[in-house]
């Protein structure tokens, strides 16, 4: 004779369980979201910081091949695109075929002669406007 197989409680998970689990998952989210978050608020001005240290360099390469940094209306775009009228340019300087914008989608600023440096290089952060603090203060080189 074929016995059935009962079913029994131990089978699946009750709406007690379920909840518990529910409410340690949202704990975690809690504690960690913000965390997530500020770390993603940071990476961005982090990555500004590091690609105006690469341009810095390749600026100084080509001030060591060319005798002098980027004029003005040459701007960073001589890096990547040899200015006319130019001797000993062994360029491009930079890994891409453009100048990088900055981590918000905006052009990098370039000042020569700089205020305290020979030249400045800098990003105005989230917000694109002069001065701001944590993701919408400037980065400067």
């Amino acid at each position: 004779m074929k016995y059935l197989k009962r079913k029994s409680r131990e089978d699946g998970f009750t709406l007690v369980e379920l909840l518990v689990v529910m409410v340690i998952l949202g704990l975690l989210v809690g504690i960690v979201g913000p965390r997530v978050i500020n770390y993603l608020s940071t990476a961005k001005t982090d990555t500004s910081r590091l690609q105006i240290s690469q341009m810095g360099a390749a600026l100084d390469l080509f001030m060591i091949d060319v005798g002098r940094y980027p004029n003005q209306s040459e701007g960073l775009e001589a890096l990547v695109v040899e200015p006319s009228g130019v001797d000993f340019w062994n360029g491009p300087y930079l890994s891409s075929d453009t100048v990088p914008l900055d981590p918000w989608g905006n052009e990098y600023g370039y000042n020569i002669p700089g205020d305290t440096k020979p030249f400045d290089l800098y990003s105005l952060g989230a917000d694109g406007t002069e001065g701001g603090e944590d993701e919408n203060s400037d980065v400067h080189n």
